[in-house]
């Protein structure tokens, strides 16, 4: 492959014995027999079952050839010991100068297959590359508390939490990676929690050639990445007609209102007044005006999550998925004006990277404490100004969004949603 095909992010650094930030040191004889000696930090040579097996025999055939003073006895020795030292030296040789990076695919959901690319690149000039395996995991940067206080909770249960929320893999470099050359594998696997995750590249290792030695590098090459919230099963248990507001709000569909959707190219019977000249000038060719439409039946979330509401966290999490997967039905239907969290601005929805911007907003959201959420006002009124953020002054209420879908506990585990105190959907 191409390096040239590989991803160019410039957020993504490169790590390994081949890294361009190592590439300028020069070759040293004394840094090399020295480094063979003394191993650099989190480089590890250990030997494998066959490679254990090995030493053994050549210690059997070490005493024989002592005993008897045999010299084809001596011989085979050698060629064993030599079989074990070529072995290391050329695991060393096949790890130098490569190097490698983590380009995490999105987007990433809870309980649905994600993707993790590694790419490589052998940066040296004669050698190829064979054989690499690659330790990768997956954790939450953020365990979910449960209902016991915090100081109750023992070191050894917030690592149990966490350990059985990481999810680990090795993948194999299975083709041979010519010297200039490179290579792209991918690890699949499912997030198993919503929020901020942490994928970690854990080790880089090499049985090439024999097998016999096992040469690792400890890497640490870390990367963040947003998984959004789970979907979620509910029932839509009816509502009365949306109400609606003096203002209409712009939605993603063709319309006639005044918010500038797209631009397409010009077609017999379009109206003069909706050609855009600049673009027209611009591009050489006539382009048209699209308008958004208007929608009066569109819908506003607000989630709000108090902790004194929202104390177990298995039902919090539900909230989340639950506001994810109706934002996103109501998004597909042309019904979804926006969604305030925790009383602050109304985050406005419009195109699909704004339905994105929700998701990302909702897989970070968290629990908050009752104080801090007294602090954003109008917590329980179900009226969101729009546009407005909590500290500016209150429009009049005709410019109001009515129609705002609220979300309850129901029972020990369920959440029911709410517009204007009636019930409309549950999960």
């Amino acid at each position: 492959m191409n390096p040239a095909a590989l991803s160019t992010s410039p957020n993504l650094d490169w790590d390994g014995p081949g890294a361009p930030a190592l590439a300028g040191r020069g070759f040293e004889a004394k840094a090399l027999v020295w480094a063979m000696v003394f191993p650099v930090k989190r480089h590890r040579i250990s030997p494998t079952v066959p490679g254990v097996f090995l030493m053994f025999l050549s210690m059997a055939i070490g005493s024989a050839a002592y005993n008897t003073a045999n010299n084809i006895l001596f011989i085979t020795l050698s060629l064993l010991l030599a079989c074990l030292l070529l072995s290391g030296l050329l695991s060393w040789f096949n790890l130098n100068g490569v190097c490698w990076r983590l380009v995490p695919q999105g987007p990433w959901r809870a309980g649905h297959e994600a993707m993790v690319t590694v790419e490589v690149q052998n940066r040296k000039r004669w050698l190829p590359t064979y054989s690499l395996w690659f330790e990768l995991s997956t954790q939450p940067t953020r365990v979910a508390a449960d209902a016991k206080p915090a100081e109750e909770m023992k070191i050894r249960d917030v690592l149990a939490a966490i350990e059985r929320l990481v999810t680990r893999g090795k993948i194999q470099l299975s083709e041979r990676v010519e010297p200039g050359g490179a290579a792209r594998l991918d690890w699949l696997m499912q997030p198993r929690q919503r929020g901020e995750n942490l994928v970690v590249l854990d080790a880089v290792g090499s049985l090439f050639p024999f097998g016999f030695l096992k040469k690792s590098i400890g890497v640490a090459l870390k990367q963040t990445v947003l998984v959004w919230p789970a979907q979620v099963s509910y029932q839509w248990t009816g509502a009365a007609a949306a109400n609606s507001g003096s203002q209409g709000q712009r939605t993603a569909r063709i319309g006639r209102g005044d918010d500038l959707l797209a631009l397409r190219n010009y077609a017999s019977g379009d109206s003069h007044r909706l050609i855009h000249w600049k673009a027209s000038a611009r591009l050489g060719h006539l382009m048209i005006r699209q308008f958004a439409a208007e929608s009066h039946d569109g819908y506003v979330l607000r989630l709000d999550s108090p902790e004194a509401v929202w104390a177990r966290a298995e039902q919090f999490e539900l909230l989340c998925s639950f506001a994810a997967t109706m934002a996103e039905d109501l998004f597909a239907g042309g019904r979804l004006r926006g969604i305030s969290v925790n009383g602050g601005a109304l985050l406005e929805i419009r195109r699909l990277r704004d339905l994105e911007a929700l998701l990302d907003e909702l897989a970070k959201v968290q629990v908050v404490g009752d104080v801090a959420f007294a602090r954003t006002g109008e917590a329980s009124r179900g009226e969101v100004p729009l546009g407005r953020s909590p500290g500016q002054d209150t429009p009049p209420t005709k410019n109001r969004n009515k129609n705002v879908i609220t979300f309850a506990p129901e029972g020990a585990r369920g959440v029911a949603a709410y517009v204007d105190g009636k019930q409309i959907a549950s999960a």
